[in-house]
């Protein structure tokens, strides 16, 4: 058997418990993995308080993603059940699914690699779903966070002009740093007049609430409105008459309800463009293992621009 260190949840509600953990060894359709880094999720952390896979084993080890190595090459863990209904990948080795683990090129950063599984997927979805090309004026909402940042980099080698929202002014450097043209410093009362010289094509939206009905008016006719997220609330109000006569396209993506085929298909055109240099994950803050419940401090705080990482192994 094979010792690892690793961060349990051992009660809903409670800080997880980093301890050493005997792994069992790999069944036929499994394969040991040795971690590097591991990306912290919003949804880890809902997972830590029970609100996301309750009835999961206990104690268990949580994370959902991971970068590290297999027989000596380069690797993304992703997917699966990983954290959920069955031991993650927030520890130094872990015993995973073969269809878990995803090739990645020898020469990637692998911090910024262990966030493909969630922030990467998510980008190379949302911005193949709205279509965006050259020509296109973005308007991405969030875009300070881990997945905005992202999508900013994206949707700008794609040919697009792109803009970017954040509330705090202190995050604006950071979007312009990303490849926006400009950052937007607004909330949702103020969107529509922050944008409208801008005159967006595309908007991409992980706030929903307030900001999607703003979001939807901003648009130019013929627009389209991407939503995947409702962290600003999850309802809104949508004028309808606007939506049809200017004829926006609402579209959605949830990766929740993805196959695990889709996941491994939108996964090795998301590891394609970050390995080109097209899709670019900004790592804001880097927590050792044994800090990993200040790492989803920082989460909570949203003091941290771009994606939380744990140092694993």
């Amino acid at each position: 058997m094979t010792a690892a260190q690793a961060a349990r949840l051992v009660e809903h509600g409670k800080p997880l418990s980093v301890e050493q953990v005997e792994l069992a060894s790999p069944a036929d359709d499994e394969v040991l993995v040795e971690l590097r880094f591991a990306s912290v999720n919003p949804v880890d952390r809902y997972t830590a308080e029970g609100k996301v896979a309750p009835n999961g084993p206990l104690p268990r080890t949580l994370g959902q993603e991971a970068a590290g190595f297999l027989d000596g090459a380069p690797v993304l863990v992703a997917g699966e059940g990983l954290g959920a209904t069955r031991d993650g990948v927030f520890a130094s080795a872990a015993v995973v699914p073969r269809k878990a683990v995803h090739p990645l090129p020898a020469d990637v950063p692998l911090d910024a690699a262990a966030a493909l599984g969630v922030v990467g997927l998510t980008t190379w979805r949302v911005v193949e779903l709205a279509e965006v090309g050259a020509g296109d004026r973005v308007l991405v909402l969030g875009a300070s966070g881990g997945v905005g940042q992202s999508v900013v980099s994206y949707a700008a080698s794609k040919g697009a002009a792109v803009w970017g929202q954040t509330g705090s002014r202190d995050k604006a450097d950071a979007i312009t740093a990303a490849g926006a043209k400009q950052a937007v410093v607004a909330d949702a009362a103020g969107l529509c007049d922050a944008v409208r010289d801008f005159a967006p094509t595309v908007v991409i939206d992980p706030l929903g609430g307030d900001f999607t009905s703003s979001g939807l008016l901003a648009l130019e006719p013929r627009g389209r409105h991407v939503l995947f997220g409702t962290s600003a609330g999850p309802e809104g109000k949508i004028q309808l008459q606007q939506l049809y006569r200017r004829q926006i396209q609402l579209r959605t993506y949830a990766g929740l309800i993805a196959t695990s085929d889709e996941r491994r298909e939108g996964l090795a055109r998301a590891i394609e463009e970050f390995a080109a240099g097209r899709l670019r994950i900004a790592v804001g803050r880097r927590v050792a293992l044994a800090a990993v419940n200040e790492g989803f401090a920082a989460l909570g705080d949203r003091a941290v621009i771009g994606k939380v990482i744990l140092e694993v192994g």
